[in-house]
């Protein structure tokens, strides 16, 4: 009886695997005729596992083609400026603090090297020296968590989008965010 109950319990986690297995592959493979390959489980029994699972055509924003069209549901991959971006975002509002460089306290390159180092890149300490590494950009070009050097090279913050630029501005005021126009712009750079 027991040995009974161990074949049922067995067959049901092949079933269930297969069944798991073909609407894995449901998702992940492209249409192609399905062919059938036997496997055989000791003391369990024969079973038919399809090679491949063709895509249904009709699945809403799925198209079969070449090259195929990525899956609706993949989640983008953040650029390393989007996550510097973020990590920065995280501290609107933190105190501002001259020489500091987080976590909790800022100044302006204090700010974008933490935001930087939270994505996995080592900046330079200090703006000017942050203006003069990575690459050159244009101010027409800028994406998020690009550096944006104001000031002839003494101030620095991350484009934030929309025409803004977070920094941590000046004593007696804390980490936010400011319109790119409000100071004069020395260069941009990408990491």
């Amino acid at each position: 009886m027991a040995i009974n109950t161990v074949k049922r319990q067995a067959q049901r986690a092949v079933a269930a695997g297969a069944v798991g297995a073909a609407t894995i592959g449901a998702f992940l493979l492209p249409a192609a005729p399905a062919a059938a390959q036997p496997v055989t489980i000791p003391g369990i029994g024969t079973f038919e596992v399809p090679n491949e699972i063709p895509i249904p055509a009709d699945i809403p924003g799925i198209q079969l083609g070449n090259p195929p069209v990525p899956l609706p549901f993949m989640a983008p991959i953040k650029t390393l400026g989007e996550v510097a971006l973020d990590a920065a975002m995280s501290k609107l509002g933190a105190p501002y603090v001259y020489g500091a460089a987080g976590p909790n306290a800022f100044d302006c390159s204090g700010l974008v090297k933490w935001s930087y180092q939270q994505a996995g890149v080592e900046l330079p300490r200090t703006s000017g020296a942050q203006l003069a590494a990575g690459a050159a950009i244009s101010t027409d070009d800028l994406q998020p968590g690009d550096l944006v050097s104001f000031y002839g090279g003494g101030h620095s913050g991350l484009y934030a989008g929309d025409g803004n630029v977070i920094h941590a501005s000046t004593s007696g005021t804390p980490v936010m965010l400011a319109p790119i126009s409000s100071m004069p712009i020395a260069g941009a750079r990408r990491f």
